[in-house]
């Protein structure tokens, strides 16, 4: 699949760009198209998948409240389980043997998580996609070490979203999400609640929680070697389900989709190109409803969509290959060219009726431009960001507290990456000049950041200064992240 021309030509606004950042000629003719061969076969379980396993659906987890606050009390630990035939697999989870509970709670709540580890080894959990002080953020400068407790309190101050929570180690994340550390962290308010849509949870209202992984002959998940942009695992898995089936009972239903494979993208979809409509991105709700027949999440990103089914009829979510602007040659090697089936939708002889998508959802109160100053330039080149490899005692950049900021993100290397910022959900401007779809026009955390192409964001900061404690920015491809694709920003006081 080729890439398309004006996604990896370099005008001579790029080139400067990159000469500015001290891109050299080597990597610039890379960029241009001059790739390695490509080392694996495209992966293809169209129609060879048997679902026969009901899907399992995460609890939500349980809290109480003390002294004003929600608490939840969560523990990373090592178990069993039993996903593919041959045996059981050594993983790891949070609140039981693999994966962990959803957590819920409404906007304007004070919570507190308590967790305790329970590994050999410390981890961390970080809560991705939710504005909260540094120092509760859950990175890498927040480690859980063995038999040791974490209990980081904040107050929700965002709108209603799918965000979720995984660990972040420095250098060992995408081993630790790959054990099977990881859950949904819904947020409600009043503005989506009064919207007429699908929120029974586990019924109308499905977490889908989509990871890739190998296994051995004898069930063991199988730590493999990596491509240029990680681990791509051969058999997909819904909510630590393989070969998934959900029994559908509405006419319309919500997914919540979550790409949470270390590596891989997906383009989703239907087996028979259906329509489904999307409401909600990374940070929330969309303004009105977008109705689309693909949608194309790298690792990291979410979007909630409705599929409407019709009595007694089935449909199989899939992956489609994909565009990732990367040059023919590495688009096996990305996982580009691979077609999954990853979850099939069983309808009800009889479905409960559902009402019409609402035509507006949210008001978006995105920041004024003109507030924003002198834009950042971000560089992400061959496991660096502006030629740095992540120092954990190094702090990049500092920002003011409250303060509205326009960042722009430019793919200077010829391997598919994305970029994360801690803390802030942000408005895409323009890609390449250009204002995004509208799949990607809603509140973003995680964008897909093609070769060549410049990505301008705008977002405002928080009001929750430390001029200690750093969040981060970084690829979410994490083995990209774990070889040093990452730096650091303090928020502090204006």
């Amino acid at each position: 699949m080729s890439a398309p021309t004006q996604r990896l030509g370099l005008n001579r606004r790029h080139f400067l760009q990159l000469s500015a950042l001290g891109l050299g000629v080597g990597m610039m003719a890379t960029l241009a198209g001059c790739g390695g061969t490509a080392g694996r076969e495209p992966l293809d379980t169209v129609g060879k998948v048997d679902f026969r396993n009901p899907l399992h659906v995460p609890p939500l987890a349980k809290s109480e409240l003390k002294d004003g606050r929600r608490v939840f009390d969560l523990v990373t630990q090592a178990g069993q389980s039993e996903i593919v035939a041959g045996g059981k697999a050594d993983t790891w989870g949070v609140n039981g043997a693999f994966l962990g509970p959803t957590l819920r709670v409404r906007r304007g709540e004070q919570i507190r998580l308590n967790v305790s580890n329970e590994l050999d080894e410390a981890t961390s959990l970080h809560w991705h996609g939710v504005r909260l002080p540094a120092a509760a953020d859950g990175g890498p400068h927040q480690m859980v070490e063995p038999g040791k407790t974490w209990s980081p309190s904040w107050t929700i101050d965002q709108t209603a979203a799918t965000l979720w929570y995984h660990p972040h180690p420095h250098g060992q994340t995408e081993r630790h999400l790959y054990k099977g550390i990881g859950g949904m962290f819904i947020i409600d308010d009043d503005e989506e609640g009064a919207l007429d849509l699908p929120r029974n949870y586990g019924v109308d209202d499905i977490p889908v929680i989509v990871q890739d992984k190998t296994f051995s002959e004898k069930g063991q998940i199988v730590e493999t070697g990596r491509s240029g942009v990680g681990m791509l695992g051969s058999t997909v898995l819904v909510n630590g389900t393989a070969a998934p089936m959900l029994d559908v009972v509405a006419e319309h239903t919500r997914l919540r989709l979550l790409n949470a494979s270390s590596a891989r993208s997906y383009n989703f979809g239907f087996s028979d190109d259906r329509k489904f409509t999307m409401i909600a991105s990374d940070g929330g709700l969309l303004g009105a409803p977008v109705a689309l027949s693909r949608i194309m999440l790298t690792p990291g990103e979410r979007a909630e969509i409705i599929v409407a089914v019709v009595p007694g009829e089935t449909v199989t979510l899939r992956s489609f290959a994909q565009d990732l602007g990367v040059a023919e040659s590495r688009t096996a090697d990305a996982g580009a060219q691979d077609l999954l089936d990853i979850l099939q939708l069983k309808a009800a002889a009889t479905l409960s009726p559902s009402t019409p998508i609402p035509a507006q959802l949210a008001s978006m109160d995105y920041p004024d431009p003109a507030l924003a100053g002198a834009m950042r330039m971000f560089q992400l080149g061959d496991n660096v960001i502006n030629n740095k490899s992540m120092d954990m005692d190094r702090i990049d950049l500092s920002v003011k507290a409250g303060a509205t900021e326009a960042w722009a993100v430019l793919n200077a290397h010829n391997q598919p990456h994305n970029f994360h910022i801690h803390d802030v959900q942000f408005q895409i401007l323009t890609l390449n000049e250009q204002p995004p779809p509208p799949e990607l026009a809603g509140w973003k955390d995680t964008v897909y950041a093609p070769p060549g192409v410049t990505i301008r964001l705008l977002m405002k900061f928080g009001k929750d200064a430390d001029p200690m404690m750093p969040y981060m920015y970084h690829c979410h491809l994490l083995w990209h992240e774990d070889m040093g694709m990452m730096g650091q920003f303090l928020v502090v006081d204006a």
